[in-house]
């Protein structure tokens, strides 16, 4: 009779545990859904601001060429402005001092 109680009540303890188990792996999954919803909108997010940003960049991208070509024009400028003859001389005086090498002492 004992034996009978016995596997009577570890029958019901592993039913419990069952329902405990399944509770707990529901609970997890639960989560874990709500988880990758937040993963997606946020990767919809990122998709919507790398395509303004990639707009933003094609609208930018013909600017960015035309500032070049303008600072090659100045550079031309100041070029013929030093070659010229009213160029003025660099300044005679102190040369830059030699680079300390931090290794060596001396």
């Amino acid at each position: 009779m004992n034996l009978d109680r016995l596997a009577f009540w570890l029958t019901v303890a592993g039913t419990i545990c069952w329902g405990v188990c399944f509770w707990w792996m529901n609970r997890i999954s639960n989560k874990q859904n709500a988880l990758l919803t937040q993963l997606r909108e946020q990767g919809q997010r990122i998709e919507r601001l790398s395509k303004v940003e990639h707009d933003l960049i094609k609208e930018v991208h013909p600017q960015v060429n035309e500032i070049k070509d303008g600072l090659q024009e100045m550079m031309a400028v100041v070029k013929e402005n030093l070659e010229g003859p009213h160029a003025t001389p660099p300044k005679a005086g102190k040369s830059q001092p030699a680079r300390r090498k931090w290794l060596w002492r001396g």
